[in-house]
């Protein structure tokens, strides 16, 4: 499923049209982004949680000369499902 079918699917579901399915979908995205480049978890009960990690430098490979490189730390986001959307995937 991709975006537009994402909001087409909000929209059936909530009886909305599609533009107010967007600006929804939309907005609780960039809450999500906002929430973990602060560094704050979001958790919606049941569905999942979503975080950030940090993950440390390395050393690594080029695969086609290698060559040992540095791999960079960074942040990562991860999500966790939740007990009600793990149930429903099984």
């Amino acid at each position: 499923m991709n975006k537009k079918e994402l909001v087409e699917s909000i929209a059936e579901a909530a009886e909305i049209n599609k533009v107010a399915a967007e600006k929804a979908l939309n907005g609780t995205m960039m809450a999500i982004a906002e929430a973990l480049k602060k560094g704050d978890a979001v958790t919606l009960v049941g569905f999942g949680t979503f975080s950030v990690s940090k993950r440390e430098s390395r050393q690594g490979r080029n695969p086609k000369t290698g060559d040992t490189i540095k791999i960079p730390a960074k942040n990562v986001a991860r999500f966790k499902a939740g007990s009600k959307l793990s149930e429903t995937v099984n």
